[in-house]
């Protein structure tokens, strides 16, 4: 596998009622319609666990150095798309399906408290909410696994990363509404990786 052209896609396995992960079914269904003939998906399952959404995520840039990743989480009772900028790194004190918290509550001891991905997610969020999808743009991504996995995918990615929570309620709920929209949401991402006319916004405006 190419890591010029690999895209990693994850979702998060089994949540509370969520059996299977709504976020990783929609990771599989975005394999499955693919991102065009250049790209390379690979998709991996995040368990609800610190320790182990870490290594995974560390690993994933290490071994596979992809061009980006895109990490999908579920926002639950919402009926749209979340677009989220920003990782954060303290502050974590939720604990995971095994009943754990990190100590220092950081998702990376020393690193900076926020990290942005270099995508313009309010430039991408206000392409697609002008021709009438329901996407929006965040800066909080909510200091839970989402939040955590997108930090770390930041930081070991420098910044080369993206985190959308997906819908849980109304027809976006529906996986072939949603994954099409999802696609197209990514090659956006991808083109303007490639063509970075838009910057994001620097860490020190947010």
């Amino acid at each position: 596998m190419n890591g010029s052209k690999t895209v990693v896609v994850t979702g998060f396995g089994p949540f509370r009622q969520f059996l299977v992960n709504p976020s990783w079914k929609a990771a599989q269904g975005l394999k499955v319609l693919g991102l065009g003939e250049w790209i390379d998906i690979y998709i991996k399952e995040l368990p609800v666990s610190y320790v182990k959404t870490q290594q995974i995520i560390s690993e994933i840039w290490q071994t596979l150095k992809p061009k980006f990743a895109v990490h999908l989480g579920i926002a639950r009772g919402s009926s749209v798309v979340i677009l989220e900028q920003t990782g954060k790194n303290s502050r974590y004190r939720d604990k995971d399906v095994c009943g754990f918290c990190p100590e220092s509550h950081c998702c990376v001891e020393g690193g900076p408290e926020k990290l942005c991905s270099i995508i313009n997610m309010r430039a991408v969020s206000k392409q697609f909410k002008e021709v009438g999808m329901d996407v929006v743009y965040s800066r909080d991504a909510g200091r839970y696994l989402c939040d955590f996995a997108y930090y770390c995918s930041l930081y070991y990615g420098q910044g080369r990363a993206a985190f959308m929570h997906i819908p849980t309620s109304g027809s976006l709920a529906s996986a072939d509404r949603l994954v099409p929209l999802l696609q197209a949401l990514v090659q956006t991402m991808l083109d303007q990786l490639e063509d970075p006319a838009e910057p994001a916004q620097r860490n020190d405006d947010l």
